[in-house]
């Protein structure tokens, strides 16, 4: 079941190639944000070729009921989810069950005669066909031209969430389960043509239901017995058990720079949902993504169980924007404070593509990805180094946290 897990370094930061004062700086940036109010707690870990060098935690999991944030506290990873979707899909494809030029109304025939938005207001829009179809490789990537209903940016935003899809309250139409979604938001034209543009989108929740249709089973069975049971991560779930409930962090929001409870929100997290949502619905620990991040810096294989071909691993990595563009040059929103110049998009990831242009540390090739309540991970395997941060604070964008830890980790790293 999980619990009572310590987060035990293998190793001395000096031999892993960190100096440890540099290191405990981390600790200082985050602590300071606890003490102004602006975080209610947080938890960092550091690992070099797959093994914990370092962790460190401040404040409280929960403030109201005076809860330090603890080594085995779960958190919403939100949208920390795609990676974990986009690996199982992946190894489906090493099985054969799909190219990733295939069209996706092979499966899902709702998409097979997509049209494109060109103007108007709900319930008056006008359209035109699509020049070309959503394949699945557009669903890794979020270039199919499908949108969230929380972006709030353009008219079919609005008609998401006219049809009960509002991700900024975890509200989704009572009872629909993934197919029922993806007929919705089927429904709906999209931003643009296929692979032309890049837009945070539903579209791993789409792969999600491909997995389901794929495998046979449900998204929630198939990534427990496919991935998360095999690689040791008890604690991920879709919902927070009853007997885990004491062990799960309060969720914040930024309020006028102070960090305010929002229970009614927090709540959604231990109910069972009947809508798996492969972009954002995981809760999980610490040491659960640590061993989920260690795999991937073991090119895909972690304690002689092997997940992913390295080479597939590689593949997910690679930019796959059209004509090696950065989400700077083809995003339509503004969806992360990470800087997106230099900065590509593969299999369910985001990849540096330039790091100068990017003005940044960090090694080219390095994947990451982050959730909405402020959680955030990257994965360089040139360096064998992952790390990632926990906090529970809506919305991500409220501080410049991930470049800060990016930043203060390679500045620690010796040689």
């Amino acid at each position: 079941m999980g619990g009572e897990v310590a987060l035990e370094p293998r190793s001395e930061l000096s031999e892993a190639g960190f100096e440890p004062s540099r290191v405990e700086r981390i600790r200082t940036y985050f602590d300071d944000f606890v003490a102004a109010g602006r975080v209610a707690g947080w938890l960092v870990t550091l690992s070099r070729g797959g093994e914990l060098v370092w962790s460190a935690r401040g404040g409280e999991r929960d403030r109201e009921r005076r809860l330090e944030v603890t080594d085995d506290t779960i958190w919403r990873l939100y949208s920390m989810t795609k990676p974990v979707t986009a690996v199982g899909a992946l190894m489906l494809y090493e099985e054969g069950a799909f190219d990733l030029n295939d069209e996706v109304s092979r499966w899902i025939p709702e998409l097979a005669e997509p049209r494109v938005y060109l103007g108007g207001p709900v319930g008056a829009m006008r359209t035109r066909p699509a020049a070309a179809p959503i394949r699945v490789h557009h669903l890794f990537t979020h270039t199919a031209g499908l949108t969230y209903g929380f972006q709030n940016t353009n008219p079919v935003d609005a008609l998401y969430r006219s049809m009960g899809y509002d991700e900024t309250r975890w509200v989704f139409p009572e009872g629909i389960d993934l197919e029922g979604a993806v007929a919705d938001w089927a429904s709906a034209p999209l931003l643009f043509d296929p692979g032309t543009a890049w837009n945070y989108s539903v579209s791993i929740d789409v792969l999600g239901r491909l997995v389901e249709i794929w495998s046979g089973e449900r998204l929630d069975a198939f990534v427990a017995r496919r991935l998360l049971e095999p690689l040791g991560m008890p604690d991920t779930t879709w919902s927070c058990r009853e007997t885990d409930r004491d062990r799960l962090a309060m969720l914040y929001a930024n309020w006028e720079g102070q960090a305010v409870a929002v229970p009614d929100l927090a709540e959604a997290a231990t109910k069972p949902p009947t809508l798996l949502t492969g972009g954002g619905g995981l809760l999980s620990t610490a040491a659960d993504y640590e061993r989920f991040m260690a795999m991937l810096v073991g090119g895909g294989a972690l304690d002689g169980v092997r997940y992913l071909r390295e080479r597939t691993v590689a593949l997910m990595g690679s930019n796959f924007l059209a004509g090696g563009g950065t989400l700077a040059e083809m995003s339509c929103d503004t969806f992360s404070e990470v800087g997106q110049a230099g900065v590509g998009y593969g299999l369910g990831v985001a990849t540096m593509v330039d790091p100068v242009a990017n003005r940044s540390l960090v090694s080219p090739g390095t994947i990451s990805w982050g959730g909405a309540a402020s959680t955030y991970f990257w994965v360089d395997r040139a360096e064998g180094l992952s790390v990632a941060l926990y906090a529970q604070l809506l919305p991500s964008t409220s501080y410049p946290w991930r470049r800060a830890l990016q930043q203060l980790v390679y500045s620690a790293m010796l040689g």
